[in-house]
């Protein structure tokens, strides 16, 4: 499994803070995304229902990429998402691993895995399984917690903290 780096940190730590734009629900989690080129540049970035109710944050990210003209090229490029990407989804009809499948996306960075709160996520199997290099870096899965705090069951919050 490969590890991230500070660089990936950084990146990863702009999705955690874009999580807290997230209208507030108890229906869903609170998620922040961010598309990085190859080169290090920002090519978009996203947060759980900016422009809509039922928005995921890399669904919105990868649709500001599928509107700029020239379209960026995603080789190399990494998607950081504060949580796993949704394998399952009861609102829309693509979940965001295939959305990240369908984008060409080869590599992605998340702190939380999904709890098993409104479906049971296989987005990392999924991507791996794909051929996609998929890194969990663990280290800011308390402020993903903290964010998602309203829709975590206590006992969740307390043993994983």
């Amino acid at each position: 499994m490969t590890t991230g780096t500070s660089y990936d940190l950084h990146w990863l730590g702009r999705a955690v803070d874009l999580s807290r734009r997230c209208p507030p629900t108890d229906s869903a989690f609170s998620v922040g995304a961010v598309v990085v080129g190859a080169d290090g540049a920002l090519l978009a970035e996203g947060y759980s229902r900016d422009v809509g109710p039922r928005i995921h944050a890399e669904e919105s990210a990868l649709a500001r990429l599928a509107v700029r003209r020239p379209a960026p090229d995603l080789a190399g490029a990494t998607i950081y998402s504060s949580l796993e990407p949704c394998s399952d989804r009861l609102s829309g009809s693509r979940t965001c691993t295939q959305m990240i499948l369908a984008a060409g996306l080869r590599r992605v960075v998340f702190a939380l895995l999904e709890p098993p709160v409104f479906v049971d996520c296989q987005g990392v199997e999924l991507l791996r399984a794909a051929g996609v290099e998929v890194i969990e870096m663990p280290e800011l899965a308390p402020l993903v917690r903290e964010v998602n705090a309203r829709v975590l069951t206590p006992g969740y919050i307390d043993e994983r903290c």
